[in-house]
């Protein structure tokens, strides 16, 4: 009797530990269990236990559904980048800021554009101005800055204080009226430097900030004179056509470049003797100077921003490289590394019209040939290029319908010796 007793006691215990959920299923899925034909529900704590942490699969509805599987959420970190957006974007107040007092501004600059022939957007020689003389930060940075143009109308956004000074610059433009300015233009070159002895007396010093870069102002009458004398020299040479006819503001560029050919690389073949192809590869060798300048509105000064380089193959160095077998043959070819020699200016000037502007480059590669007969063939032999002092003359003439550009002689200026305005 008291065993029988015993069994229900735990008969009961057993099946009320199973409907309050304290003993898993079979199937390890702890969650309500069906049983008589009804529900049993675990008590309220449970329900907000279960509502606090929930599964990663729901519970079926009754013993004929089976559990839906939830999608894993991907996270925006390692979403694909097509799919989710990087920066936050908004649409904003839709009206320019004007914190530091910027107003709108547009310039009419068809009275200079429309009489440039010489390039297909002359309004560009006007943005490249602005850029110099403004710095291209203040358009990057606080406050909000717009600089744009087309062929007849400059539209800037700006301060007060930047737009008097962009007006400035447009003036110059627009008061010209883009008529063609005559340059004299000299590229010399003196083996030796120590023409500065005699000249320095009646040359004045101009700061430049070019390293390596002497300038000096001096008198037409003074520059002549310096001409004149160092014509006289054996290594005395002059490099381009002298005259240079242009619009105000635009740029011009004499170049005197001559390719140069090495093999750069040879490339392993199996069909044919020899069992390798070579690579050409090309160097311009020469000069190329192009000046920009820009008048005031009287006349009386210019601005100039002038670049200039030099390359020069000093020597092709070989080298001798092994190549995979041919025909059970070892195979060997030679390279050409090439030694440059190169130097560049990049300079703005200012000075009055009725001067001279004369540049010193210092001892530098040669921009052309060496035309001195046997002094040129034992430089060659002796795989010595020849150096020299660069030396480059400027001259404003005045306007091409003025009396003194008048007596410049056209047959100075060599077609073909220019390359578009860069």
């Amino acid at each position: 009797m008291l065993g029988r007793i015993a069994f229900v006691f735990l008969v009961v215990i057993f099946a009320s530990r199973v409907s309050w959920g304290q003993i898993s299923p079979p199937n390890g899925n702890r969650g309500p269990i069906f049983g008589g034909g009804g529900l049993l529900a675990p008590p309220p704590n449970l329900l907000d236990n279960a509502a606090k942490e929930p599964s990663a699969t729901p519970p079926a509805r009754n013993a004929n559904d089976t559990a839906t599987p939830v999608q894993p959420v991907v996270p925006p970190s390692t979403a694909p980048d097509s799919d989710r957006p990087v920066t936050r974007v908004s649409k904003g107040t839709g009206v320019l800021p004007n914190d530091h007092g910027q107003v709108w501004r547009e310039y009419d600059i068809s009275p200079y554009t429309s009489k440039v022939t010489s390039t297909q957007k002359p309004e560009q020689a006007l943005i490249d101005w602005i850029l110099r003389e403004t710095g291209t930060e203040v358009w990057f940075s606080e406050p909000l800055g717009i600089l744009n143009a087309d062929k007849n109308t400059l539209r800037v956004y700006h301060t007060p204080d930047m737009q008097r000074l962009i007006a400035g610059v447009v003036d110059r433009f627009v008061a010209s009226k883009a008529e063609t300015q005559v340059l004299t233009l000299r590229l010399v070159t003196v083996g030796n430097p120590g023409w500065r002895t005699k000249a320095l007396p009646i040359l004045k010093a101009v700061e430049v900030q070019s390293p390596g870069i002497d300038a000096w102002l001096t008198s037409r009458e003074n520059a002549a004179y310096l001409i004149g004398e160092l014509s006289k020299r054996s290594d005395y040479r002059e490099h381009n056509s002298p005259n240079l006819v242009m619009s105000n503001g635009q740029s011009q560029t004499i170049a005197r470049l001559r390719p140069k050919s090495y093999v750069r690389a040879v490339r392993p073949r199996d069909s044919v003797l020899p069992g390798f192809d070579t690579e050409a590869g090309t160097i311009e060798e020469g000069y190329s100077l192009q000046i920009s300048p820009l008048f005031a509105l009287d006349g009386k000064s210019a601005d100039a921003v002038i670049k200039c380089h030099i390359d020069q193959v000093e020597r092709l160095v070989p080298v001798t490289v092994d190549l995979p077998p041919f025909g059970g043959q070892a195979q060997r070819a030679t390279i050409q590394v090439p030694q440059l020699v190169s130097w560049r200016l990049h300079e703005r000037f200012r000075w009055p019209t009725d001067q001279v502007l004369l540049l010193s480059c210092g001892i530098v590669a040669t921009p052309g040939p060496d035309p001195r007969g046997a002094a040129a063939l034992v430089s060659a032999l002796t795989t010595n290029p020849s150096r020299a002092d660069a030396l480059l003359f400027i001259e404003c003439q005045g306007k091409a319908t003025s009396p003194v550009a008048a007596e410049v002689p056209a047959a100075a200026a060599r077609p073909g010796s220019y390359r578009g305005r860069y």
